[in-house]
């Protein structure tokens, strides 16, 4: 009886229960052993990330070499027998739709896409593709693809590529500004490229909404947000603020006058048109009490890459009068005599910096810049 009351009391418990949870399913390896995979990466600030599920040429006895294009994934537009998608694209990958996201307005292949994450579908052509951006991101594969749903249609070329046992995302270029991602499988690559035209202002924006919060505490951050703006030639007015905040703040912040901060108020300063301001501060940079020998030597090697050849010569000389016979004192000498084509000084301060050098890599470019000097070539 105590056994019977039990049972009828389980029963009336899944009679209640399982209606008021909802079924949940189980986890199972995926369909086909397409196993999902995804690939990030970094634009600017931005974050791109496509997830995909990945198939194989060769599933078990079944070799489908030379028979994935035109055959597994059939050119153009498809009839795929299921929902009454008569015309559909490719899901550019398996099982669930593949997704494209990013965090920041970009171009694809020049067009705008703005932040979001989309469903990625592609058109297969022999000799064109068309890569389509759908609103809709969580439908499975192509099953439910409506064209009313598009967001954007770019084309590319496809071409020959190394073999590809896995279907795979990879990006393939990458700069500051720009990235290029492909599908490979196979032996066919399928590129596009995502540009982000505006990286460095979002930057700029980024690390002023950082000085807003804790970081903005620090006369280090404000120095390397102004000195940011310097190297990247943007954000110039502002950047000077900060510059001028990281010299001379008042507040209970604090600013810090030292050769680094100096040096970034004087860039900025001549970033911002205010050449007798920055060659004002530059002197007081290169003199000042924090200025160590390879510091002032770095200043020197700046102005010889901006071309200012006589400044230059005249900073390096500075730097061997304030710190004779230091590291890297000789190395500048002898850029400032090879920039006023005096090979023969030049080579005798070379041959005193080379035993000077504090690791192998300073000894051997030194040895090179030896060997130059003694072809009478310049070294800088």
């Amino acid at each position: 009886m105590a056994r019977l009351v039990r049972l009828l009391a389980l029963v009336l418990f899944l009679a209640v229960s399982v209606p008021a949870f909802g079924f949940e399913g189980i986890t199972l390896p995926p369909s086909g052993d397409n196993f999902p995979a995804s690939v990030s990466q970094g634009v600017g600030p931005a974050r791109i990330t496509i997830e995909y599920s990945s198939p194989r040429v060769v599933r078990g006895t079944n070799d489908r070499r030379g028979k994935i294009w035109g055959e597994l994934v059939p050119w153009g537009m498809t009839d795929l027998g299921f929902n009454n998608c008569k015309d559909c694209p490719w899901r550019a990958g398996s099982n669930e739709n593949t997704t494209f996201a990013v965090n920041y307005d970009v171009k694809v292949q020049g067009q705008p896409l703005k932040a979001g994450k989309y469903g990625l579908h592609m058109i297969p052509g022999q000799d064109e593709w068309t890569i389509i951006f759908s609103k809709d991101a969580g439908a499975w594969g192509s099953f439910w693809y409506d064209p009313k749903l598009d967001v954007l249609r770019v084309k590319t070329k496809a071409s020959k590529n190394d073999y590809h046992e896995w279907l795979t995302y990879e990006f393939i270029e990458r700069e500051p500004k720009k990235a290029t991602v492909a599908l490979e499988w196979e032996e066919l690559k399928v590129p596009f490229t995502i540009t982000l035209d505006n990286a460095m202002d979002l930057w700029a924006d980024n690390v002023r909404e950082q000085l807003r919060g804790s970081a903005g505490f620090f006369w280090q951050n404000w120095d390397m947000a102004a000195n940011f703006c310097a190297q990247n030639k943007v954000n110039l007015a502002e950047g000077l603020t900060w510059a001028q905040r990281a010299v001379s703040d008042q507040t209970w912040v604090g600013g810090v006058e030292n050769f680094t901060t100096l040096s970034t108020l004087s860039r900025l300063q001549a970033a911002n048109g205010k050449d007798q301001d920055a060659a004002k501060t530059f002197e007081k940079a290169i003199n000042h009490p924090t200025a160590t020998p390879i510091q002032i030597h770095g200043a020197a090697r700046q102005l010889l890459t901006d071309g200012k050849k006589d400044e230059a010569v005249r900073v390096f000389q500075l730097n061997a009068k304030r710190y004779p016979n230091q590291w890297p004192v000789h190395v500048g000498l002898m850029r400032a005599y090879s920039a006023q084509g005096d090979y023969k000084k030049a080579l005798a301060e070379a041959k005193l910096a080379v035993v000077q050098a504090p690791d192998a890599g300073n000894k051997k470019n030194l040895e090179n810049s030896i060997k130059l000097l003694e072809q009478g070539k310049d070294v800088n």
